[in-house]
């Protein structure tokens, strides 16, 4: 039942992506020809696309494409666009998967650390540096972290994708705006499990503080916790142009950053439906594990 849901907003997302074509200032021909081409070639290579074709027919087109596979090609790069995305997609997924590991042992520390000792010196610090995160833009926190570990204490390359060393910096950058988040999830959840009658009869038994805190506290605070979980890893994947392009990382997001550079309209329509067919993925994703993790969820 709930792929079914997915077809209208996929439908939606496919709409907009194609009429980005015509709602963008300037031609799209002309962009790929030059500002020296005449009329002629113009107009003959307008014709060879089917921009001169009625609307719902271009449409249609657009949309067969698309369901097969087909996202067109590129202007600049001359290849599939589909092509073009799938080579660059492992490397936004990798560093989104460093960053929702240092977003998730981070943010989850502070905030079961914070619900066992509330209001102690090292929760209110704890607490305050993640909202501080959160705070900074992302380029000025990436900037800040180049200046200061690959620059001044050369700990780290400042760009680049080769080796674990060069992930760090920019899955901190792209992480730390879910630090708080998940953060106060986590010290809400927790804080209402650790009075519950179960945790009181678990230290009642003698059983360690580690263990009733981890073992039985956190288990339980984790179904609020994966919902954000699975959002920030969406928002990842479709959303670090800012991150890949400050470390000149090669992914998606560097990719659409200069198709909209160079108006290759086709490559900003074709990652606007992978990315939003990455999006839907993970959050359908997110939804199965949150029912699999609680059976009294209802899921169909």
């Amino acid at each position: 039942m709930r792929l079914l849901f997915l077809i209208p907003t996929l439908l939606g997302v496919l709409i907009v992506a194609f009429l980005l074509l015509y709602v963008a200032p300037g031609d799209p021909v002309q962009a790929m020809v030059g500002e020296r081409a005449d009329s002629a070639t113009i107009a003959q290579l307008r014709s060879q696309l089917h921009l001169d074709d009625p609307l719902p027919r271009q449409f249609v087109r657009y949309a067969g494409g698309a369901v097969t596979g087909n996202l067109g090609t590129s202007y600049i790069t001359q290849r599939p666009i589909l092509q073009d995305l799938l080579e660059r997609f492992p490397a936004t997924l990798r560093l989104a998967s460093a960053a929702m590991l240092f977003a998730s042992i981070s943010g989850m520390s502070i905030g079961v650390y914070g619900a066992w000792r509330p209001g102690s010196v090292a929760d209110r610090i704890a607490t305050l540096g993640a909202y501080l995160g959160i705070s900074f833009p992302v380029y000025w926190v990436g900037l800040l972290l180049i200046l200061v570990f690959a620059v001044q204490l050369r700990w780290f390359p400042p760009s680049g994708s080769t080796g674990l060393a060069a992930l760090v910096l920019p899955a901190i950058t792209l992480g730390m705006r879910s630090v708080a988040f998940i953060a106060r999830i986590t010290r809400t959840a927790m804080q209402e499990i650790l009075q519950s009658d179960y945790i009181r009869s678990a230290r009642a038994q003698g059983l360690r503080e580690r263990t009733v805190i981890l073992s039985r506290g956190l288990r339980n605070a984790l179904l609020p916790v994966l919902t954000v979980l699975g959002l920030d890893f969406g928002s990842y994947l479709t959303g670090s142009i800012l991150t890949e392009t400050i470390f000149g990382w090669p992914g998606v997001g560097r990719y659409v950053l200069d198709a909209i550079g160079k108006r290759d309209l086709p490559a900003i329509q074709g990652s606007i439906l992978f990315l939003s067919l990455v999006f839907v993925l993970v959050n359908l994703l997110t939804d199965l594990l949150y029912a699999k993790a609680d059976p009294r969820v209802a899921f169909e």
